[in-house]
C-alpha cells in the first residue's frame, strides 16, 4: 500500500512539470506571435511610407517632364554684324523658365542658303518650335518655317519681314533714318568675286548698340560677324508670316533699320503683338532682354492655344 501511494505522489508531480512545460512551450509560441505580428506591422508601416514618399517625389517630377515638354523649343537667329552671343540675356532667362533654346549660328552667305541651314536644325526638332530673327536673321525665318508645320510662331526682334522680292537693302532705303550705309568699313574681297560687310569697329557702338554698355559695344564690334553682299541685295521668297502668326520688338532708336520700316512690316505682316521700346538701339535683344524675353514667351503661349 506505501509503495502504491509513492507511486501517485510520483505520478502526480510528473503531470506537474509536463503542464509547466506544456505552459511554458504556449507561452514562448504566443510571445512569438506577438512578435512576428509587431514586425509585420512595422513592414507594412515602412512600405507604405516608402510608397507615399516616392509618389511625393515622382509626381512633382512627372509634372515637370510634363510642363517641359509641352513648352516650344525657342531657335534663336542672330543678324549681320552679331553673332549668337547677342542672344545671351534672352537665353539665360528663357533657360530658367524652363524653355529649351538653340542658338543658330546664321551663315550670312544668302537669304536662300542661311534659310536651308535654319530649316535643317527646325527639321531635327521634334515638337513645337517658335522662330525667333534678329535684323537681317528675320528675312532668314520667314523663309526657313516654310514647310515645317511644328514651326508654331514667328517672333521679328528689330528685324526684317520681307514681302517676295523685296530685299534688306531695299526695305532699308525704303523709309528715311538708317544710317548703317555711312558706317560700312572698307569691304573685303572674297575669292568668288563677292564682299564681306562689316562696320567700322569705331563707329559700331554708336551706330548698333548705342545703349549697350561702352565697353561691350567694343567686344561686340570686335567679334562682330560679316554679312556677304549678296545676301542683303537678294529677293526674298514668299514669306512665312502669310501663314504663321508673328510678333514684333523694336528699339524707338534704331539706325539699322528705320524703326517707320520696322513698324510698317509689323503692320503688313498683321503682328499679333509689336512692342516698340522707347530709346532702344537695333541690339534690343541685347539692351533689352527682359522685354523681348516676355513677347518671345507670349508668343509661345498664344500659339500654343
Amino acid at each position: 500500500m506505501a509503495r502504491i501511494e509513492k507511486e501517485y505522489r510520483a505520478l502526480k508531480q510528473d503531470r506537474s512539470s509536463i503542464n509547466r512545460k506544456f505552459l511554458t512551450q504556449q507561452f514562448i509560441v504566443t510571445k512569438e506571435n506577438i512578435i512576428m505580428k509587431k514586425f509585420h506591422r512595422h513592414l507594412l508601416t515602412s512600405a507604405l511610407t516608402i510608397a507615399i514618399g516616392a509618389a511625393a517625389i515622382a509626381l512633382p517630377a512627372a509634372s515637370f517632364a510634363k510642363d517641359a515638354a509641352a513648352k516650344p523649343t525657342i531657335v534663336l537667329v542672330h543678324g549681320a554684324f552679331a553673332d549668337s552671343s547677342s542672344w545671351d540675356g534672352v537665353a539665360t532667362k528663357l533657360i530658367a523658365d524652363g524653355y529649351h533654346v538653340i542658338g543658330a549660328a546664321n551663315p550670312l552667305r544668302s537669304v536662300k542658303g542661311d534659310a536651308a541651314y535654319v530649316s535643317g536644325i527646325v527639321k531635327s526638332i521634334q515638337g513645337p518650335v517658335i522662330l525667333v530673327g534678329h535684323s537681317y536673321g528675320g528675312s532668314v525665318i520667314s523663309t526657313a518655317a516654310n514647310g515645317n508645320d511644328n514651326v508654331k510662331g514667328l517672333v521679328y526682334v528689330s528685324a526684317f519681314a520681307p514681302e517676295a522680292g523685296e530685299t534688306a537693302l531695299g526695305l532699308t532705303s525704303k523709309f528715311p533714318g538708317g544710317t548703317l550705309g555711312d558706317t560700312l568699313a572698307q569691304p573685303v574681297q572674297l575669292a568668288d568675286g563677292g564682299k564681306d560687310l562689316y562696320i567700322d569697329q569705331k563707329k559700331f557702338p554708336k551706330q548698333f548698340a548705342a545703349d549697350v554698355p561702352l565697353a561691350k559695344a567694343r567686344l561686340m564690334a570686335e567679334a562682330q560677324r560679316p554679312i556677304a553682299e549678296a545676301a542683303i541685295t537678294e529677293a526674298s521668297g514668299e514669306p512665312a508670316w502669310k501663314n504663321i502668326p508673328s510678333w514684333f520688338v523694336y528699339g524707338k532708336a534704331d539706325k539699322n533699320i528705320p524703326p517707320a520700316a520696322l513698324q510698317f512690316m509689323a503692320d503688313r505682316a498683321h503682328s499679333k503683338k509689336t512692342v516698340v521700346i522707347p530709346g532702344a538701339s537695333h541690339v534690343v535683344m541685347t539692351s533689352h532682354p527682359a522685354q523681348v524675353t516676355k513677347l518671345i514667351e507670349q508668343a509661345a503661349k498664344d500659339a500654343a492655344q
